[in-house]
């Protein structure tokens, strides 16, 4: 299985972390980038959506 790696959101800076997932919005551990909706937005400043978020580098 590869790596969990980490997406940033270039407005404010929040990060998912694959590993960790988001359980406040519905993303347990191990919830891959691939499996968060399209629409999903950045759940601190709802500005952004997923397609924004970028990877981080080194994850």
């Amino acid at each position: 299985m590869a790596a969990f790696r980490r997406f940033i959101c270039p407005g404010c800076g929040y990060r998912y972390d694959e590993q960790r997932g988001d359980p406040h919005e519905g993303f347990p551990a191990g919830t891959r980038w691939e499996q968060v909706p399209d629409d999903w937005p950045c759940p601190s400043c709802a500005v952004r959506e997923k397609p924004d978020f970028v990877a981080e580098v080194g994850s």
